[in-house]
């Protein structure tokens, strides 16, 4: 041993040897980077394997298991399709339709059990969407598809569908007209006939896009009531409404109600109002249409005509006034209405329903006294545009682009008839010739809107423009057949009084002339002669016997 050097025993360790030892340990330990790396990899592969369990597991539950459940259930369903196909009977109905309409009384035949009987015995049930009048709606669910046939109001369908440049649905049968259903009606001291309407605070109160609308517009339109407001039409939501606005009003309100049965009938109830006009005193305004899908119509022609058929021989079945009259009390039920035995009289006398001769007359297709469905188009189309309802550029449409009249003629070619009693065209009930002392007793209605006619000076020859003016007057004396016509010869306060008197007569003599030169009955027309008025001119006032 060496100098300095000490000598160590067994078990005994240097101090100073003891550090080194110590670093080296530690140093071994902490910063080998083959066993953090290791370690990691190992924590990592694990976390990822993990996840990936819990994502299979997932969509296990989430997608595959419920994917082959639903799977199995619908392999079990289809089995259960065949086999109740395989021990089923034969349906009887080939076609499934869907027609939209509301609670009109109008339309009861298409809500009866004999319809339903009629399309049954054709393969074809029906199934009657009721959407409270909602015409937009119902011309929507046309154009979309959910539903192939609507009965449609001529006026609502003008207005829905001259919008656009190609209409979901066409006409192919009238269902009925108005005549007298509809009704305006006021306190008879403040409004005793048409002419004191003519009044800028008149307001005519109705629903809005009803019939009755039309039946005010027809009036506003065909007499001379150039000073009504801008605002003259007041709409409510529904006839409740107008009820209600009514029993609130006093007798001098300024509201003229306008509405349909049986809430005439029960405005009527008070003896102080009266009717000044309803719908039965003119013809081809208010009138409803059965309508179908044009995608439909091309597609299933033949379902059409079936569908035609089973209507117009259910309308059959009921072709009497008692069977009317049940029917409609039967279906007042049915549609949660309240109307009584007199009621449902005074719908029946108010309500044309078309039969099958009678379309065929509409539709051209056999000789009648009825309005053209074309020319009725036109007549409405013109109401409509003077009121605003409608553009003016409508007017000059084509109009034989709203009906279809090949299901009808396929009809008519097939000798269809709904029954064994013979049907018939109605014919307009003629007035009868008035004596002296009836044309006195003639209850004024109203002036009519005519333009002045122009003769030349200290005539009474009728110039060109006079005659149009008398053509566009036999045009509108056609639309209403039910009342008389006074022809009053007013006369000019200037010069020889008795001359003025005479020239007068003369005019509206000549005026009378004509118009029995196209087609109006002498037995319907009078001249009179009318007031000093300073000036010579020929006014037309039209007049109906006292009830």
């Amino acid at each position: 041993m060496s100098r300095g050097q000490k000598r160590l025993y067994k078990g005994q360790v240097s101090l100073n040897n003891l550090r080194p030892i110590r670093s080296f340990v530690h140093s071994d330990h902490s910063s080998n980077p083959t066993i953090i790396v290791t370690k990691g990899k190992v924590v990592l592969v694990a976390i990822v394997w993990l996840l990936l369990f819990g994502i299979g597991v997932a969509v296990w539950r989430l997608v595959i298991f419920p994917a082959r459940t639903q799977q199995q259930e619908e392999q079990a369903k289809e089995q259960v399709a065949r086999d109740v196909a395989k021990t089923s009977g034969t349906s009887r109905y080939l076609h499934e339709l869907q027609l939209g309409l509301d609670s009109f009384s109008g339309y009861a035949v298409l809500r009866s059990e004999e319809f339903r009987k009629q399309l049954a015995d054709r393969g074809i049930r029906i199934k009657n969407i009721d959407d409270g009048a909602n015409y937009a709606k119902r011309a929507a669910d046309l154009e979309q598809g959910s539903l192939q046939f609507a009965a449609f109001p001529i006026d609502a369908l003008l207005k829905t569908f001259s919008k656009m440049d190609y209409p979901a649905a066409t006409i192919v049968a009238i269902i009925d007209e108005t005549r007298g259903a509809d009704a305006m009606v006021a306190y008879k001291s403040k409004f005793p006939d048409v002419d004191r309407l003519n009044q800028p605070d008149v307001r005519f109160v109705l629903v809005g896009d009803s019939p009755s609308e039309t039946l005010a517009r027809v009036v506003m339109q065909d007499f001379d009531l150039d000073r009504l407001g801008a605002n003259s039409i007041e709409t409510m939501h529904s006839p409740e409404e107008l009820m209600a606005r009514y029993r609130a009003a006093a007798p001098t309100t300024n509201d003229v109600y306008v509405t349909w049965e049986p809430y005439v009938s029960q405005i009527l109830g008070n003896d102080q109002l009266h009717v000044l006009v309803d719908s039965s005193r003119f013809t081809g305004y208010i009138v409803d249409s059965l309508v179908v899908s044009r995608d439909y119509l091309l597609k299933n022609g033949p379902v059409v005509e079936s569908v035609l058929e089973a209507y117009f021989t259910a309308l059959y079945a009921y072709r009497d006034d008692q069977a009317l009259i049940q029917l409609l009390l039967q279906d007042a039920k049915q549609t949660k209405q309240e109307l009584t035995q007199e009621q449902a009289q005074r719908l029946v006398a108010g309500i044309q329903w078309k039969n099958t001769q009678e379309n065929f007359a509409h539709f051209g297709k056999r000789a009648g006294a009825v309005v053209h469905i074309e020319d009725m188009l036109t007549r409405i189309a013109g109401v409509l545009s003077k009121s605003g309802s409608i553009s003016e550029s409508s007017v000059n449409e084509k109009f034989n682009r709203y009906f279809f009249d090949r299901p009808i003629e396929n009809l008519q070619s097939r000798n269809f008839h709904p029954g064994l009693a013979s049907e018939a065209v109605r014919v307009e009930a003629k007035l009868k010739a008035l004596s002296d002392a009836e044309w006195d007793r003639l209850v004024t209605v109203g002036t009519l809107s005519v333009p002045e006619l122009v003769f030349l000076r200290g005539s009474s020859n009728l110039s060109d423009q006079s005659k149009r003016t008398l053509d566009d007057l036999f045009q509108k004396l056609q639309a209403w057949p039910q009342y008389y016509l006074i022809i009053r010869g007013n006369a000019s306060q200037a010069g020889d009084m008795q001359a003025n008197i005479q020239l007068a007569e003369q005019r509206g003599q000549a005026a009378l002339k004509y118009l029995l030169s196209l087609g109006i009955p002498s037995e319907r027309m009078r001249v009179v002669t009318g007031e000093i008025t300073g000036q010579t001119r020929v006014t037309f006032v039209v007049g109906q016997m006292p009830f």
